[in-house]
């Protein structure tokens, strides 16, 4: 299960009540740093501008692919470890705003951790050290360090140990 904190609200949906529990002008400040960081090729500027305008925790050599998209309301929830690849259009959550809620939760993000191209990171989840996600996946649970994953839903293609014999034989991955 996700580890979010639950606020309910009254009323209006929790997207009516969104500037009570973020200021506009953070989520103003943060979308552009996250624009500006999505079409940028250089791969240190970008870990600069989220760790430095963001709170980001981003170890080094981590690299976010063009067009990545953070939490533009609590982007500084997001850790990710060192020496990561962040795929293409990989979309990656802190809050959910529903009906008669929001939610928050931490996104901890393992060293060497790969996530392939369109993933989207729901709030509340730890992806272990040495994790694969497959492109297209809806990362809706945890994922065990070394596991490959993949799907919507998510499932386990293999764990840690399955894939080491996989790889076995394999020049690069042995």
């Amino acid at each position: 299960m996700r580890n979010t904190t639950r606020y309910p609200v009254e009323g209006a949906n929790s997207l009516w009540h969104v500037y009570k529990t973020v200021p506009f002008w953070k989520v103003v400040k943060n979308f552009i740093v996250i624009q500006l960081a999505r079409y940028t090729p250089f791969l240190g500027l970008k870990n600069w501008l989220y760790r430095t305008f963001l709170g980001l925790k981003v170890g080094e050599q981590t690299s976010f692919a063009l067009m990545v998209m953070l939490d533009v309301m609590f982007p500084e929830k997001i850790s990710v470890g060192r020496n990561t690849v962040i795929g293409y259009n990989t979309t990656i959550l802190a809050h959910e705003y529903l009906i008669k809620e929001y939610r928050l939760g931490h996104v901890e993000i393992g060293s060497e951790v790969m996530i392939g191209a369109n993933s989207t990171i729901l709030p509340g989840i730890t992806i272990g050290d040495g994790a694969i996600i497959s492109a297209g996946t809806l990362v809706h649970k945890d994922v065990p360090p070394g596991c490959f994953v993949g799907g919507n839903p998510m499932r386990v293609i293999y764990t840690k140990e399955e894939l080491e014999k996989h790889w076995e034989e394999d020049p690069i991955y042995r």
